[in-house]
């Protein structure tokens, strides 16, 4: 048996896995303000049996020292936590970025399978991504592999809309990171710099789908400024496939039109689409987690 998190910001979502394949997932709780309380509750969610912990986590892990870089966990920020986990219960403990444990899960039994490299994308609150090879993360120095949302390379020019786009400032301290402009806050963003109007993401598609202009028009700005980034991260990688994942893939129009306008910037012509929707929908953490741990015990 294994002992599955997913840990985020506010919640932790517990799971179970009894095999290789399954998670059981158990209630969230709210994530704690403490590490003393933290492992409390982790050793709360541990079951007797338990030959080891698997943790999907908001943050980056450095594979050098172990030490987490987690923006929105002040308990566990700068933290080894998988060697202090191991000291307190005394299990083996596996850890990976959240959107490395969604990639995971897509290359092993998601939309990547079959497919020996597979780049998983998020296009949630904002943008995320993973690297598997032949059904591992890459993780890479720092454990930043696969977060192609972060560095200066935005267009602020759009010729063809007759558009100009600002660098925006980026929460990593830069300012021009398709984070800014990729995400649900991003489109919005862009939303509100064209039109001087507040529109939630999902309001901003609904028009979009129904043809309003001024959807259209944010749509194909948010469609140029971040196929051309991705396009060139896609041509470095050589994934041969692209699972989407995050709020916006749940308009699988929106994931179609990107997926047009990777392709077209890309070095490798295809005919077939390259970014599709995910197909791990409910817990994508817990079962890339799963995977993760089972990996660490020698099965996969």
């Amino acid at each position: 048996m294994l002992t599955c998190l997913d840990i985020g910001g506010s919640h932790i979502k517990p799971g179970h896995s009894v095999s290789p394949g399954l998670v059981e997932a158990g209630k969230p709780f709210a994530t704690p303000d403490s590490f003393p309380a933290f492992l409390a509750a982790l050793q709360a969610n541990v079951r007797p049996g338990s030959r080891g912990i698997s943790i999907s986590i908001a943050g980056a892990v450095d594979p050098e020292n172990g030490c987490l870089k987690v923006a929105n966990i002040a308990a566990l920020n700068g933290r080894p936590l998988a060697a202090e986990i191991q000291r307190h219960l005394g299990l083996p403990v596996w850890i990976a970025n959240d959107a490395d444990c969604f990639a995971l899960a897509e290359a092993v039994s998601g939309a990547g399978v079959g497919h020996t490299n597979v780049f998983g994308i998020i296009l949630g609150t904002g943008v995320g991504g993973g690297w598997v090879m032949r059904g591992r993360i890459i993780t890479g120095a720092g454990g930043y592999a696969g977060e192609w949302g972060h560095g200066p390379v935005l267009n602020t020019r759009l010729p063809d809309l007759g558009l100009e786009i600002p660098y925006f400032a980026c929460g990593c301290g830069l300012s021009g990171c398709v984070d800014t402009v990729g995400g649900a806050r991003g489109m919005e963003r862009l939303y509100r710099h064209m039109f001087g109007i507040d529109l939630a993401s999902t309001a901003i598609l609904s028009d979009w789908l129904s043809g309003e202009p001024a959807a259209q028009l944010v749509v194909e700005a948010w469609q140029d400024l971040v196929s051309g980034p991705l396009a060139m991260v896609l041509n470095v990688v050589g994934a041969s496939i692209v699972p989407v994942g995050g709020g916006l893939s749940l308009v699988p129009q929106i994931v179609a039109v990107l997926d047009e306008a990777v392709r077209a910037k890309m070095l490798r012509n295809s005919g077939q689409a390259l970014l599709v929707p995910s197909t791990h929908r409910i817990e994508p953490g817990l079962v890339g987690a799963m995977m993760l741990g089972w990996q660490g015990l020698g099965h996969g």
